[in-house]
């Protein structure tokens, strides 16, 4: 039998971190810690079924991870969204230094 309140301390440790590396926008310590999720989780649900923990401290910890998920969500669309833009100014400035290659040689002919 699993300590109920050392697995939620533990679900709210992982929960801790996965608000630091997204904080970070480290992509692959929240890749890393998403791992430990489903195990965090699942000993609480075996507790929460065998009546020995309070369905509502699970609630509020899975409400805090959608929240959690939610926020994630948002800045991997941000960072997204900011790479397409960054890659699109490298492709423009490329071009750009293409079309003045081709002009000054063709200056010099």
């Amino acid at each position: 039998m699993a300590d109920p309140q050392a697995l939620l301390e533990s679900l709210d440790q992982l929960r801790s971190e996965l608000d630091q590396a997204l904080a970070a926008q480290d992509w692959e310590q929240l890749a890393e810690l998403n791992a430990r999720v489903k195990p965090a989780i699942e000993p609480l649900m075996v507790e929460l079924e065998q009546g020995r923990i309070d369905p509502a401290l699970i609630r509020d910890r899975l409400d805090a991870l959608n929240q959690f998920v939610e926020a994630a969500n948002q800045a991997a669309v941000k960072a997204r969204d900011e790479a397409r833009e960054s890659l699109k100014g490298v492709n423009e400035n490329r071009t750009a230094a293409r079309a003045y290659q081709n002009v000054s040689t063709n200056r010099q002919r």
